[in-house]
């Protein structure tokens, strides 16, 4: 470690320290809200709905095997996408990458609300809807790298996690559009008025998704550090194998820590279906469970800040082991409260684990992820190391709806696949180098110079560190 002195740079002019970086963020936060609500409605309706209006109701356990391994194919679509999509976002820019993300995604959701049911067409009802959701999953495997890349390559140096954090937050944003949209049409509408239509409606909507999302979008400036590799024209031509051949220890790691999206996958995906499905017999309602997933992600919002602001602080690697280790264990008594019908004690170790815990977590990665490439190949990078780790823990609901059917002990076989995924993205954690004190033009180097403790503290107040926490 470098104890060399650094000569700050000075803040930056004013319109950049006031506006680059917020509006870069609010970019990012309002992007990812409103792309994936597309993608969570999706998820809602994949465990609530489809089994019984897109797959055939003889056997009801095959029907939500189906209708889960579906939804795990818009991941199993997202290495693809982070390869394509990377590749774009490092070679002609951030925003254009997060203008084409957004009409593929918005397009493909829309069309979803039109599909017929397999009553009506048969098996080419889900056929189609393993199209869109492809193409679903294609777009989203761009959607996040290229949104914090925009957001850590315009963030004050001692503020990227802070800024960052607001791309997850809207993430979580967006989960909980989608539940507030599809909770008073569960809750109000006959069941078979919601079965038959009422599910169309928030799918529909991503119309008007579109339309706002690529007029924010469109306004946002690309990256300083993207146009000086552009205007040096030193952009790779084939991002990706350049990453692999320099980055690709970290590639591993990136990928190994993602399968820490189980927890989401456990808690909004297999958990909504074993909660509500008549074939596990635990009694909880839709509407209910879509009360506990607006409620956590709500919790969730309310932490992310506070937790990118002590990445600020103390480092990446402590916010991550917490959050893996803990979330991974409670996942044993979350599914545990479930199995009994306790609604209260489902919901309030959801809200720990995955409103406040997970979240230590999924604060960070965003920044973390990021800082340990380089600009040249920062999104494709990202990209596909994240979403290699992520396609890998959205096949796991179907394997649960499997391995875990009804008469076994659910709790004990998905909590341990859960808790098994936290141990190899905390053994990752601890792998990787801390990249909190590293400057900007140095990430992705191995040997890159880290700021004094003291200087770094200095630095962080003259950018608004002191007064932002």
């Amino acid at each position: 470690m470098s104890h060399e002195t650094v000569t700050p740079a000075g803040p930056p002019p004013p319109a950049q320290k006031a506006k680059s970086p917020r509006r870069a963020a609010a970019s990012g936060w309002i992007g990812s809200a409103l792309e994936y609500y597309d993608f969570f409605i999706y998820a809602q309706a994949a465990a609530l709905v489809f089994p019984g209006i897109f797959f055939p109701s003889e056997d009801p356990q095959a029907a939500i095997i189906a209708s889960l391994a579906l939804f795990g194919v818009g991941y199993m679509a997202r290495p693809l996408g982070a390869f394509v999509l990377g590749h774009w976002g490092d070679t002609h820019g951030r925003k254009n990458v997060l203008v084409l993300c957004m009409l593929m995604m918005g397009a493909s959701t829309f069309l979803v609300g039109l599909l017929p049911t397999y009553s009506q067409i048969g098996l080419a009802a889900p056929i189609a809807l393993v199209v869109l959701r492809l193409i679903q999953g294609f777009a989203v495997g761009g959607e996040l790298s290229g949104a914090s890349a925009m957001i850590v390559e315009q963030a004050p140096f001692g503020r990227r996690a802070f800024y960052a954090c607001f791309s997850l937050q809207g993430v979580q944003a967006g989960q909980i559009l989608a539940a507030a949209v599809m909770l008073p049409l569960s809750a109000f509408l006959p069941s078979a008025a919601f079965h038959s239509w009422g599910w169309r409606i928030p799918f529909l909507l991503s119309a008007l998704v579109v339309v706002i999302g690529y007029v924010i979008r469109r306004r946002v400036a690309e990256t300083a550090e993207f146009e000086k590799e552009k205007a040096r024209q030193t952009t790779p031509k084939a991002p990706v194998l350049e990453a692999v051949r320099q980055s690709w220890p970290d590639m591993l790691r990136v990928a190994a820590m993602s399968l820490m999206n189980v927890v989401p996958t456990a808690t909004n995906v297999f958990g909504a279906t074993y909660a509500t499905n008549s074939a596990y017999g635990n009694g909880f309602s839709s509407t209910t469970y879509l009360w506990i997933s607006m409620v956590g992600n709500t919790v969730g919002m309310i932490v992310v800040p506070y937790v990118g602001n002590w990445a600020d602080r103390i480092g990446r690697r402590p916010m991550i082991i917490i959050g893996t280790v803990s979330s991974g264990s409670l996942s044993y008594l979350y599914l545990y409260c479930i199995s009994r019908g306790s609604l209260i004690g489902t919901f309030l170790t959801a809200m720990v684990m995955w409103g406040v815990m997970y979240q230590f977590y999924n604060a960070v990665f965003p920044s973390f992820f990021q800082e340990l490439f380089p600009t040249r190949t920062r999104v494709t990078a990202f990209a596909v190391s994240q979403n290699i780790g992520t396609a890998v823990t959205a096949a796991l609901p179907s394997v649960y709806s499997a391995v875990a059917g009804p008469g076994t002990n659910v709790p004990l076989i998905v909590g341990s696949f859960t808790f098994g995924c936290a141990v190899i993205a905390t053994a990752a954690a601890v792998s990787a180098r801390e990249t909190y004190r590293c400057r900007l033009e140095d990430l992705g180097s191995k040997n890159a110079r880290t700021v004094p403790r003291d200087e770094y503290r200095s630095i962080r107040a003259t950018v608004g560190g002191r007064k932002a926490a």
